[in-house]
């Protein structure tokens, strides 16, 4: 065995100890999932469909989210993560109408996913196949933010300070509407929110208690809330998530997240990322003709919204290739 090939085993030892068998580091030379994907300005322009899993796969056919809609503004648009396959920008757009009816003025539109999805350079570990999506839990506000806003402003955390629990200065009737409403789409399978925040609603919610069973407990999320869609018809590439359990998930499940146990730090040598070591043959195979295909004649012709109220349908001739070229991104900033 030669030396390279002995410190390449070593190395693929070590992960396996940490757990992470299932994505192997990279080979010296061997480029990075996330750098080619991030490098990548518009979609793939194919037929729509997500590939592989919600943390490990890449999606064709992708749309974006204008920057301004009639009920939405997109926030840190430097870093190119409007994209998503179409039945998740559409899913927002009608979102952010229908939320008006329950009193939430606009939505403040987080990362979706890159033109091509793939691992990030920097952030979440999923958001890979266009079916995952953020929003803030800030109400928009009733002028237009401006760029430097964009990218500066943070979001406002509802919780109290140092609290696992919601802050009632804070909360408002609206937010648990926004979710509510969010859980109510049939192709929505569940909603990452604070533990907090579940607690609220678990506390305080009346009457139809159903779609508590998608609103999902998790670490962080207490500045945006993360919808998250099930596989599309036609992609049959793609891997669905176990459904949530069919209770509204207010018992011992949820108290679990108010003892230390969740909150305690890990022990033993970090874990690498496993967006920061994978590499192309990590992903599904499908993920090599997305990364290679021509992308759209330009990017207005593959984005909804606008001035529009609704998204207007998806024209053939936005999919016409043009001659491939690589266009740089700029330097990604620090996520917020």
């Amino acid at each position: 065995m030669t030396l390279k090939a002995f410190l390449y085993a070593g190395a693929v030892a070590a992960l396996v100890a940490l757990g992470g068998a299932a994505t192997m580091p990279a080979q010296a030379g061997e480029p990075l999932a996330k750098s080619l994907f991030g490098a990548k300005r518009l979609p793939a322009a194919t037929t729509p469909r997500a590939w592989g899993f919600y943390s490990k796969g890449c999606f064709s056919g992708g749309m974006a989210i204008a920057v301004d809609g009639p009920n939405w503004q997109a926030m840190r648009v430097s870093r190119n993560r409007r994209w998503g396959h179409p039945q998740m920008i559409r899913l927002i757009e009608r979102l952010s109408r229908e939320a008006v009816a329950d009193g939430w003025p606009g939505l403040l539109v987080g990362d979706i996913s890159q033109p091509r999805g793939g691992p990030m350079l920097t952030g979440h570990a999923s958001h890979q196949i266009g079916l995952d999506a953020d929003i803030w839990l800030t109400p928009m506000p009733d002028r237009r933010l401006t760029a430097s806003e964009r990218e500066n402003l943070s979001a406002t955390s509802v919780l109290q300070q140092g609290s696992l629990y919601v802050d009632d200065r804070i909360w408002t009737p609206a937010h648990a509407a926004l979710l509510k409403r969010a859980a109510g789409y049939a192709e929505v399978e569940r909603i990452l929110v604070h533990p907090g925040i579940k607690k609220k609603l678990c506390d305080t919610v009346t009457g139809n208690r159903a779609w508590l069973s998608k609103i999902r407990p998790f670490w962080g999320h207490h500045y945006h809330f993360h919808v998250r869609i099930g596989c599309p018809d036609g992609s049959t590439g793609c891997r669905s998530q176990k459904p949530p359990p069919s209770s509204d998930g207010c018992d011992k499940s949820l108290a679990w997240w108010f003892t230390d146990e969740p909150w305690r730090p890990a022990k033993g040598p970090a874990k690498p990322k496993a967006r920061d070591v994978m590499v192309m043959k990590d992903l599904p195979a499908a993920c090599r003709q997305v990364l290679e295909a021509p992308a759209p004649v330009s990017e207005a012709a593959v984005t909804i919204g606008g001035d529009a109220v609704a998204a207007p349908p998806i024209a053939a001739s936005a999919f016409a290739a043009t001659p491939r070229r690589e266009i740089p991104l700029p330097e990604p900033r620090p996520r917020r």
